[in-house]
């Protein structure tokens, strides 16, 4: 147990206090991103509400990612924002908690929703006959509320080890969030178990859902490579070219997150600005450019605007 033992009630963030002249530069930068992001998840939520050639299976599961992931940067961004421009960095311990619990959870969603999108381009294109049964908008809802519930379960498991304890000082975590390293390196107990536990917790969700994502590509990938016009090929990859781009992104950052080895180097701050800003700024921009309905809905929400204008 650590000597320095007491009750804190804050943390500091110290956040990106080691880049001070760059500091409006990635306040300007951020910001800019941060509202790029609120704009393409706000629009799809939109598109896929307000247009009913959408309101099918496929598109409740990629408005339920952004709305997840409107919420997941809600977490995060907003707070990381102002601390860019204070010189007070302060965090409550509740506070802390809470934004930990909420940024694993949706993050957890987030890997859950996207696996059920594999899941539902597999159902799709390996039975196709079978679909409309096997995946209604009723089965894509419980499966989406399964999704939020898996994802807060394993956060709120997580988020209950490493505060079960208490903390001593120096109170600074050295993130720009309360990112469970960081945090648990505080504890006044042995972290070194409590922090193993939560990352192999972190590790086998992100592992064991890209596992998953890619055991439904092996099989769609057998079945479209039988379908024997060229056309025909071309149409089921294009049903699967935005999703399976935006599993690359999304774990591929993930996994420099949380499958750095410790002590390798680098600055654990700037390491996960690609995972907690890139990711969910390019999630809406991909499903929105290689996306031919969402294009289509937008041309026709334009359209109709005009029409009414003139």
């Amino acid at each position: 147990m650590k000597a320095n033992q007491t009750v804190l009630k804050e943390f500091i963030l110290v956040g990106f206090s080691s880049y001070p002249h760059v500091r409006t530069f990635l306040f300007v930068l951020f910001f800019g991103l941060y509202l790029l992001t609120l704009t393409g998840n706000l629009a799809i939520l939109g598109l896929t509400w307000a247009d009913r050639s959408l309101h099918t299976p496929m598109y409740l599961f990629l408005r339920a990612l952004s709305f997840s992931e409107t919420c997941y940067t809600l977490t995060i961004i907003p707070k990381m924002l102002a601390d860019l421009l204070t010189e007070k960095r302060s965090i409550s311990v509740l506070g802390c908690g809470l934004q930990m619990c909420f940024f694993l959870g949706l993050g957890g969603t987030n890997c859950i929703i996207l696996t059920l999108m594999g899941y539902d381009r597999f159902l799709a294109i390996c039975h196709p006959l079978r679909y409309p049964l096997l995946m209604t908008n009723v089965v894509c809802g419980q499966l989406v509320v399964s999704a939020w519930a898996g994802g807060f379960l394993i956060s709120v498991t997580e988020t209950a080890l490493i505060f079960g304890g208490s903390f001593c000082t120096p109170n600074l975590i050295h993130h720009f969030f309360c990112h469970m390293r960081a945090v648990v390196r505080l504890s006044c107990l042995d972290s070194d178990l409590t922090e193993l536990v939560v990352t192999m917790i972190s590790v086998s969700g992100l592992t064991g859902t890209f596992l998953l994502i890619v055991t439904t590509y092996v099989f769609i990938l057998s079945t479209v490579f039988r379908i024997p016009s060229a056309e025909g090929k071309q149409k089921a990859f294009s049903t699967c070219a935005s999703h399976l781009t935006v599993v690359i992104v999304h774990f591929g950052f993930a996994a420099i997150v949380y499958l750095k080895p410790e002590g390798s180097g680098g600055d654990d701050t700037l390491i996960a600005v690609p995972y907690t800003v890139i990711t969910p700024f390019l999630s809406p921009l991909i499903f929105s450019l290689r996306n031919r309905d969402v294009k289509n809905a937008f041309r026709k929400l334009l359209a109709k605007r005009s029409f009414w204008n003139t």
